[in-house]
């Protein structure tokens, strides 16, 4: 019998109150306390801090604070990339963000998917409401730019050598060397 830590990452439905994952959730919150709290200026201490929240963080990555995700252990860093001030990682399956990425003040990256139907998404176990969860991984690629307050929804794939505009909500996979942006974002022309 598969965990719910298994099937969070199969992107089958899972409990998302279940105790391994609430441990992973609380480990998070403290480290991500610490990061968002510690000197700017100490660079070994918030590296060594980023190095134990997330899955892998390459050379010369640089999260501004305050950053927030959910577990950190589903996130990939590529080097050189920098994260702007407020950014979201709900990383309830793989986020991977290639090197050389920019992302914008405010960017939201999800990975979490509840049905659509309240009765499908809803379901009572004793007296305690719980939710329907499943989970797709979001992969960004090499030389990426998000402009601000952008929102990545799960299952997507955002190719090599692309920018996406500010307030952009993208919801489907953008290909290589696009400039894309819109509500839903779609492609505007190569670059």
């Amino acid at each position: 019998m598969k965990s719910n830590l298994q099937k969070m990452l199969a992107g089958e439905s899972y409990d998302t109150r279940d105790p391994e994952l609430l441990e992973i959730y609380h480990r998070a919150r403290a480290l991500i306390l610490a990061y968002n709290t510690s000197d700017t200026s100490d660079r070994d201490k918030r590296t060594e801090l980023l190095h134990q929240l997330l899955r892998k963080v390459d050379s010369g990555v640089w999260i501004e604070s305050p950053f927030f995700c959910d577990f950190g252990i589903n996130i990939e860093i590529g080097e050189n990339t920098f994260i702007n001030t407020n950014c979201m990682l709900l990383d309830d399956n793989l986020i991977r963000i290639g090197k050389n990425g920019l992302l914008a003040p405010y960017v939201q990256i999800y990975t979490a998917i509840h049905p659509l139907k309240a009765s499908d998404r809803i379901f009572q176990d004793g007296e305690t409401t719980r939710f329907r969860t499943s989970t797709k991984p979001v992969i960004i690629g090499d030389n990426v730019w998000i402009g601000g307050n952008s929102v990545i929804l799960p299952g997507v794939t955002i190719g090599n050598n692309v920018t996406i505009g500010a307030g952009s909500v993208v919801t489907k996979d953008i290909p290589d060397d696009s400039l894309a942006f819109g509500n839903p974002c779609r492609v505007v022309k190569s670059i």
